[in-house]
């Protein structure tokens, strides 16, 4: 597992350039933490260093929002929270989304769990002690 402590909007494009060196071997992103901690800005920056250019907004209702960058390529964007049952997931493809061989960034993915193939990046984010830093965890877990 790996760390990194931020505490300013202006550390997020070295954190989101750290996420993608090390999520180089992942296609599937899953973010961790509680509302209103961060994931769905880190992911705008992150889509921002990929080279999307487009708008990066919240699929809180949507579920998932696609983001295509300056090379052509697909991001899926989820936001699981609204999610009763893994049934909805089915219902909207999320299996073709995983399996597409494009990057999905999973926001709430443990409305899911049974669905989140075997390799994954893990990105938890979570208050520092003083509550004026946010600490990013990352792992990477299975292999192909």
């Amino acid at each position: 597992m790996q760390q990194k402590t931020f505490s300013s909007l202006n550390d997020l494009p070295q954190i989101a350039d750290w996420l993608i060196e090390i999520g180089k071997a992942y296609k599937i992103w899953l973010f961790h933490g509680d509302m209103g901690i961060g994931k769905t800005t880190l992911i705008k920056v992150i889509c921002a260093q990929l080279g999307v250019t487009e708008p990066v907004s919240s699929p809180t209702y949507a579920i998932v929002n696609e983001y295509v960058t300056a090379a052509k390529k697909s991001i899926y964007h989820f936001d699981f929270y609204r999610l009763k049952s893994e049934e909805e997931a089915y219902d909207i493809g999320v299996e073709e989304y995983i399996d597409s061989d494009n990057l999905c960034l999973m926001e709430w993915p443990s409305k899911i769990q049974s669905l989140i193939p075997s390799k994954y990046l893990e990105i938890k984010l979570s208050l520092g002690d003083d509550n004026a830093q946010r600490v990013i965890e990352v792992m990477g877990v299975g292999c192909y």
